[in-house]
């Protein structure tokens, strides 16, 4: 498995290594047995250059996943490897955890799972797929919180 995390941003502080930890975590409660995934944490000037370059979409947005593995149109099978990356905007990530009264922790946390859900065929498009997705990533986000304090990103660590 290969998981590479990123830090491309300069607004907020982030432990890498915890953040890696819980992203291996995730991926171990989908039983996702194999993936190269990389996770970009970007500010909202390079997540607009993205999302206007290769979306069309105009301004900033929360994540972007690029799915290296699979076509649109395939179904993902069950226990699938993951091959893909995703771009997660940490400025977004604080203007909607004020929004939501959330922490920008969990914001970086939820579009974390919800890239992966892209990944493994999830669709956000339909409402009906839309609340399904909506439901499995709350599901994910509550265990990751259970299990880590996600609050604790925000604290990088000192060099040993």
């Amino acid at each position: 498995m290969t998981l590479v995390i990123l830090n491309r941003q300069r607004t907020r502080k982030i432990d890498a290594r915890r953040l890696r930890r819980i992203v291996q975590e995730l991926l171990d409660g989908l039983a996702v047995e194999s993936a190269e995934l990389g996770v970009n944490l970007v500010g909202a000037r390079e997540m607009t250059l993205l999302n206007e370059t290769f979306l069309r979409h105009h301004g900033s947005t929360d994540v972007i996943t690029f799915d290296h593995g699979h076509s649109v149109a395939d179904p993902v099978p069950a226990g699938a490897s993951l091959h893909g990356e995703l771009f997660i905007c940490v400025d977004e990530a604080i203007v909607q955890a004020r929004r939501f009264r959330s922490t920008w922790q969990a914001e970086v946390v939820r579009y974390i799972v919800h890239g992966v859900l892209h990944l493994q065929g999830f669709d956000d498009h339909a409402p009906a797929d839309r609340r399904k997705m909506k439901r499995a990533e709350n599901r994910l986000l509550r265990a990751l919180v259970r299990r880590f304090p996600i609050s604790k990103l925000a604290q990088a660590r000192r060099p040993a």
